[in-house]
């Protein structure tokens, strides 16, 4: 089983991918926040300068539906040393598909086409391709499947859902199963609503030859999930009864996961231009690494009011010592 790790724009930068791999690890591939423009910003080229990315295994991601645009953006990466860019059809935000990008792109499948029969024909880079399965309706998906039926991608990304859907409902595992059957020759991976290692039994349940996850929010909330989903899958397959978890040391974890904040925290403030867009950064992945804790609220509401480092870092501490850690009860 391969973990990627999902690009968020704005969380999942090179600071965090580093930090990432460097407590918990287990991921194959990591993802960039997407490229727009040829003329990259600073904080773009930050995301794929090799220095940023060490020991990394890193694809750079494009959003974009103008295939010169994307040729562009594909030979100034190229000159970074990369052989891997991926192409965002799935981010399902308004301001993006508004303008025919991302999941919107979707909407117009003979242009959809005509753009990947010129980025196949002429890009110096392998292309994968991050999709959803539609916009408004299932009955959308085959027709996409018969447009990437034609083109050599290095991997198909697919986000069972709706562009509609964002991230409400039920993923339809039957668009993937679909994807498996039309596309025996593209490598597939499952992207959607990985949280815990129960859930992932139950995706494996539903289509035991997924070989390949990526995991986005999961991660944010739970940094342990991949070691938790691995553990849990041990403990089930294995007839050594001494791999089994008797005991998780909790407090040792807990420092763990501090280290891994303390550097993150550490990184943005080194390249941020002062506290308040450091802190707008930490906030934004507290939103999700609360979630990790039990009854953090009281405590995250403290860090998304704290206005300079210091009360920042004295929120953090409490949360950090009063708050216990979240196991999913398969690991306990």
């Amino acid at each position: 089983m391969k973990f990627y790790l999902a690009p968020m724009e704005g969380i999942t930068t090179y600071i965090f991918r580093n930090a990432y791999h460097r407590y918990f690890g287990g991921i194959d591939k990591y993802f960039t926040p997407f490229i727009t423009s040829k003329k990259m910003n600073q904080r773009e080229r930050n995301e794929i300068l090799p220095e940023h990315n060490k020991n990394l295994t890193v694809v750079p991601q494009i959003l974009t539906n103008r295939a010169e645009e994307f040729l562009q953006i594909a030979n100034k990466i190229a000159e970074y040393g990369y052989k891997t860019v991926n192409l965002n059809l799935g981010c399902p935000s308004g301001t993006v598909t508004a303008r025919k990008r991302g999941a919107g792109f979707l909407s117009i499948p003979h242009e959809l086409d005509h753009f990947l029969s010129q980025i196949f024909e002429k890009s110096p880079l392998n292309i994968s391709i991050k999709t959803r399965i539609g916009i408004e309706s299932i009955a959308e998906w085959p027709r996409i499947l018969e447009i990437y039926k034609k083109y050599p991608m290095e991997e198909l990304i697919i986000h069972p859902r709706l562009q509609k859907e964002f991230y409400q409902s039920t993923p339809h595992k039957e668009a993937f199963a679909s994807a498996i059957a039309m596309l025996p020759n593209t490598p597939l991976c499952y992207n959607g609503d990985i949280t815990s290692p129960n859930n992932f039994e139950k995706l494996l349940c539903a289509l035991p030859q997924t070989n390949c996850v990526m995991i986005g929010r999961g991660i944010l909330k739970n940094p342990m999930l991949t070691s938790q989903i691995q553990q849990s899958v041990l403990q089930k397959t294995s007839a050594n009864l001494s791999c089994s978890t008797d005991f998780v040391d909790t407090a040792a974890l807990k420092e763990v996961l501090k280290a891994f904040h303390n550097e993150i925290f550490m990184g943005y403030s080194e390249q941020m231009p002062g506290e308040t867009p450091t802190l707008f950064k930490m906030k934004d992945l507290w939103t999700y690494l609360s979630e990790s804790f039990v009854a953090s609220d009281k405590h995250l509401k403290k860090i998304r009011k704290a206005s300079n480092y210091t009360e920042y870092k004295i929120a953090v501490n409490n949360l950090f010592r009063e708050c216990t850690l979240i196991f999913p009860p398969s690991i306990l």
